[in-house]
């Protein structure tokens, strides 16, 4: 909030009182204080800028929406300019003033014009530690529901996972950490009306190539999908034919982590494993989808029908308790009569 913060109550009362007559005109208000600013970098050093800073800060405390009406075009301004860090982190301050008092037009901004420029050395520190602050401001993430989709999240995904990409790692390290926040934001209220539209992009980067973290958050985030949004399910079985690779990794995982799994999960996975075996049949016949993924996940497949047919009623385990239980009561016998040949 620097440097609005020091101003004093009377002069804070006097420019808010100015503006609320000028309600007409705030927009071009508004824009003329960030292309003046610019137009004073151009110039020796030395002049201050606080005064359009404090009008910017005092403007969108109240009127936040203003800074989000055209983003289009400040996005421009960024790219024409991004050989010019100091005018393009003046208009990333300037746009990022909306954020502090409501995260829906916060993450506006960020989505708008700072995660297009995540990729330029120059501005991402600034864009990283602006939505770090951004989230820390508005812990309660409600009022962010459905300003992510997966339009924006799977580049937020391979940012914070990926390795050797444009960020540092102590920038990745910071966007990892911000990860599990913005999966909230872009699940929504209702993660299981929404999952299914994210497992085709969760199974197309689960490769074998991939990073170890990466990979270890897209199984854990497919099995949500099929936990939660049974829809998920039949998304799968149309991608199937053409992810064997990525499908393979998958029902490896869910042989893996099959007895923390729940029961209707099992229920689903049935129907599903099986329309895989009937098509990893004809695929084998046909010689068609490469024979070591088929043979793979016609390997898993058999694996979970049998984890399947295994859930049947317990016999064996009947049976153990049956043999336990009798000698025992023989054990008890023999004590009670002093002697085998007694009982």
């Amino acid at each position: 909030d620097y440097p609005y913060c020091l101003v004093s109550k009377e002069l804070r009362s006097i420019i808010r009182s100015l503006l609320a007559k000028a309600s007409g005109v705030l927009e071009l208000f508004f824009d003329h204080c960030i292309y003046t600013m610019l137009q004073e970098l151009d110039k020796a050093p030395g002049e201050s800028l606080h005064g359009y800073r404090i009008c910017i800060q005092a403007l969108l405390l109240d009127r936040p929406r203003i800074a989000t009406t055209n983003l289009g075009k400040y996005l421009e301004v960024l790219r024409s300019q991004q050989n010019r860090p100091a005018k393009c982190l003046t208009v990333l301050w300037a746009l990022g003033q909306a954020g502090f008092t409501d995260l829906h037009e916060g993450l506006k901004v960020w989505l708008g014009v700072m995660l297009p420029v995540l990729g330029i050395k120059s501005l991402s520190p600034y864009a990283v530690s602006y939505l770090d602050r951004l989230l820390m401001m508005h812990p309660n993430l409600t009022k962010g529901f459905g300003m992510i989709g997966p339009k924006d999240f799977f580049p937020l995904l391979d940012f914070a996972f990926m390795p050797n990409n444009s960020l540092s790692p102590s920038l990745q390290e910071q966007l990892r950490r911000l990860y599990p926040r913005l999966k909230v934001l872009a699940l929504g209220a209702r993660p299981e009306a929404a999952l299914h539209t994210y497992f085709p992009s969760f199974l197309s980067r689960a490769t074998p190539a991939c990073p170890p973290a990466m990979k270890k958050e897209l199984l854990t985030s497919m099995s949500q999908c099929l936990s939660l949004d049974p829809l998920s399910f039949s998304v799968w079985r149309q991608l199937y034919t053409k992810h064997l690779a990525q499908s393979s990794l998958l029902l490896n995982h869910l042989l893996e982590s099959w007895e923390s799994s729940s029961k209707k999960v099992h229920q689903s996975l049935q129907e599903t494993v099986r329309s895989f075996k009937v098509t990893n049949e004809e695929l084998a016949a046909r010689g068609a989808g490469g024979d070591q993924d088929v043979a793979a996940c016609d390997a898993a497949c058999k694996e979970l029908l049998l984890k399947m047919k295994g859930r049947g009623f317990p016999w064996s385990r009947l049976l153990l308790v049956l043999l336990v239980l009798a000698a025992g009561f023989f054990l008890h016998d023999v004590q009670t009569h002093g002697s085998f040949q007694g009982t």
